[in-house]
C-alpha cells in the first residue's frame, strides 16, 4: 500500500498559481485609472462628461447597458469606502482612545448590560472589548415592559461563561417605591402593563410578535448546561414578575447555583413552601432572601418541616423579606429566632401574624442581632402586641435595632376587638426613646383622616425638648408619625452639643417638617 502523502511535505504541497504578466498589468491599469478619477476635482464635468457618452450611444439598449454598470460601479465604490472607513475607524479608535484594551474591559465591566451592548456596537475596537466575559458577569435585564426573550438570555449567559456572578432579570415597575419605606407592591402583570407612551401591553403583541419579548419557564435553562459551568458560581439572582415561571422551573434554576447568595422572587407564581424548600436543598451558603407573593394572602402553603429545614440548613441568612404571605405568628417566631445571623427582617402586608412572636425575641439566640424590622401595613398586627415590644426595646433588650416600621394603612388591631382600629402611636413613650436611644428610627404611618384634634403647637413649644417629645405623641395620630434622632449631648449652650432630631407629620395635606437644634 502506498504511503499517503503527509500534508506538511513541502515538496508535494500545492503551491498559489502565479500571476501572469498580463494580471499585473491590468491591476496595474486599473489602479491608475481609479487613481485619475478618484482626483477629478470638478464634479460638473463628470456629469456632463457621462451624459455625452450615454448619447454618443446609438441604441436604447447600449445606453441602458451603459447605466447599469456606471450604477454596479458606483456600488462597488461605495461599499468599498464604507469598508476602507471602517477598518481606518478600527486603528483610529485603538490609537485614539486613551485606554488600553485591558482596562477598557474593566471599564465596560462596571457599565450594565444595556451600556455594554451599546457600546459594542459602536465600533470593532469597542466590539473586541465587549467580548471579554467579564463585560457580562452582572446581567441586569430588568425593564418596565416585557423587551427580553429566552434567546437573549442564553445568549447572554454563554458570553459570561464561567465569570458570571449576578442575574437580574424581568419586568419592574418604573415607580418602585425606596427600602424600608413603603409596602407599595412590586408584582406586575404584563396583560395589565401600559409604559410611557400610553401604549398597553396588549396592543403591542400584535406587532412585536406573540412570543418575541416573552420570557417563559425555561429562561433560564442554560445555567445547567455543561454540567452546571455557567450557574456554578452565581451569587445574585433577581428574577421579577416572570408569569410563565412556575416551582418546578425555579427550583431547576436553583439547582444550578450552588453558590448564590442573594435571592429576590417578585410576583412569580410559585409556592413559598416549595421555594424555601428548594432553597434549602440547592443553596446552602444564601445570605439574603427576599421574596413578594404574587396572590397577596392567599398562600398558606407554609408548614412547620419547611420552616425547621429552612432555618438548619441557610443558617448565613442575614436579610429575610417575605411580603405579602400568611405567615402565622409560631412560623414567624420560629424563621426570627432560628436565623441566629438575622439582622434585617420585613414581613410587610403578611396576614395571620398578631404580633405574639415579638415577646421574648431577643432571648435565647436569635432575633437579638436584629437592626431593621418592618411590619407594615400587616392586617392583623396588634397595638398591644408593639406596645410590649416597645418596652423590652426600652428595658434594653435588641441593642443592635435602629429602625421600626409599623405604619398601617387600616390601622393596629386593638386587643379585644379585631374591628377596632387603633390609628395613633401615642402609646410609644417617645420622649423616653429619644434619651435611650438616640439613633432609633421609628416609622408609624397612618391614614389621613382617622386622627384626632390636637392643638396647633406654638413657636415657643418648639424649642422645648419635653413639649417636642409630647407632640410626637399627639400629632402620630394625625395620619403618618416618623421619628429618628442622631447622637445627643448634653445641653451646655454649645450648639455641637444639643440634641438634634428631626420629625416629619402630615397634617391635612401639608407636610410640616421640624428641626430643632
Amino acid at each position: 500500500m502506498a504511503k499517503r502523502t503527509c500534508c506538511s511535505d513541502t515538496s508535494t504541497a500545492v503551491s498559489p498559481p502565479p500571476i501572469s504578466p498580463e494580471s499585473q498589468t491590468d491591476r496595474f491599469n486599473n489602479d491608475f485609472l481609479l487613481d485619475s478619477f478618484l482626483h477629478v476635482s470638478d464634479f460638473d464635468s463628470i456629469n456632463t462628461s457621462f451624459d455625452t457618452l450615454i448619447e454618443s450611444r446609438s441604441s436604447d439598449s447600449d445606453k441602458h447597458d451603459l447605466i447599469q454598470r456606471a450604477l454596479h460601479i458606483g456600488s462597488i465604490l461605495l461599499e468599498a469606502g464604507k469598508r476602507s472607513d471602517r477598518k481606518r475607524s478600527l486603528f483610529h479608535n485603538a490609537v485614539v482612545w486613551p485606554l488600553p484594551p485591558d482596562l477598557t474591559i474593566k471599564v465596560f465591566a462596571l457599565l450594565d448590560t444595556q451600556s455594554v451592548c451599546y457600546a459594542a456596537a459602536t465600533c470593532s475596537f469597542f466590539q473586541k472589548c465587549a467580548a471579554d466575559p467579564s463585560c457580562f458577569a452582572s446581567i441586569d435585564l430588568i425593564t418596565s415592559v416585557p423587551k427580553v426573550n429566552n434567546g437573549v438570555v442564553s445568549s447572554l449567559i454563554r458570553r459570561a461563561g464561567n465569570a458570571l456572578q449576578s442575574i437580574k432579570l424581568g419586568v419592574l415597575p418604573p415607580s418602585t417605591s425606596p427600602l424600608f419605606c413603603s409596602s407599595e407592591p412590586l408584582v406586575y402583570s404584563i396583560r395589565n402593563s401600559t409604559d410611557a407612551s400610553g401604549v398597553s401591553w396588549n396592543d403591542k403583541r400584535s406587532r412585536q410578535g406573540k412570543e418575541s419579548s416573552i420570557l417563559t419557564r425555561s429562561c433560564l435553562s442554560y445555567l445547567s448546561e455543561n454540567g452546571g459551568a455557567p450557574g456554578a458560581r452565581l451569587r445574585r439572582l433577581h428574577l421579577f414578575n416572570i408569569e410563565r415561571m412556575d416551582n418546578a422551573a425555579l427550583s431547576a434554576s436553583l439547582s444550578a447555583c450552588p453558590s448564590l447568595l442573594d435571592l429576590e422572587i417578585v410576583g412569580l407564581h410559585v409556592e413559598l413552601r416549595q421555594t424555601l424548600e428548594s432553597v434549602s436543598k440547592h443553596c446552602p451558603l444564601i445570605e439574603r432572601l427576599a421574596f413578594e407573593s404574587s396572590k397577596t394572602g392567599r398562600d398558606d402553603g407554609l408548614k412547620h418541616p419547611t420552616c425547621y429545614e429552612f432555618v438548619h440548613s441557610c443558617p448565613n441568612i442575614t436579610t429575610l423579606a417575605l411580603k405579602g404571605f400568611k405567615l402565622h405568628d409560631y412560623k414567624a417566631r420560629m424563621l426570627v429566632k432560628g436565623l441566629r445571623k438575622l439582622k434585617i427582617v420585613d414581613f410587610s402586608t403578611s396576614y395571620s401574624f398578631t404580633g405574639a412572636f415579638l415577646k421574648n425575641l431577643g432571648a435565647n439566640g436569635g432575633g437579638k442581632h436584629l437592626e431593621v424590622m418592618i411590619l407594615r401595613d400587616c392586617m392583623h398586627l396588634k397595638e398591644i402586641e408593639v406596645e410590649h415590644f416597645m418596652g423590652a426595646v426600652l428595658a434594653g433588650e435588641f441593642e443592635c435595632l435602629r429602625h421600626l416600621d409599623i405604619s398601617n394603612r387600616e390601622g393596629l388591631a386593638s386587643d379585644g376587638d379585631w374591628f377596632r382600629r387603633c390609628y395613633s402611636a401615642s402609646f410609644i413613650p417617645i420622649k423616653q426613646l429619644l434619651e435611650e436611644r438616640p439613633n432609633f428610627c421609628l416609622v408609624a404611618e397612618f391614614p389621613k383622616g382617622s386622627y384626632i384634634d390636637v392643638e396647633q403647637p406654638t413657636p415657643g413649644d418648639l424649642n422645648s425638648d419635653v413639649s417636642l417629645a409630647s407632640q410626637f405623641s399627639s400629632h402620630a395620630s394625625d395620619g403618618s408619625f416618623l421619628m429618628s434622632a442622631s447622637d445627643s449631648g448634653s445641653d451646655s449652650g454649645n450648639e455641637d452639643g444639643q440634641e438634634t432630631s428631626f420629625l416629619t407629620y402630615d397634617e391635612s395635606s401639608d407636610e410640616i417638617d421640624f428641626l430643632s437644634t
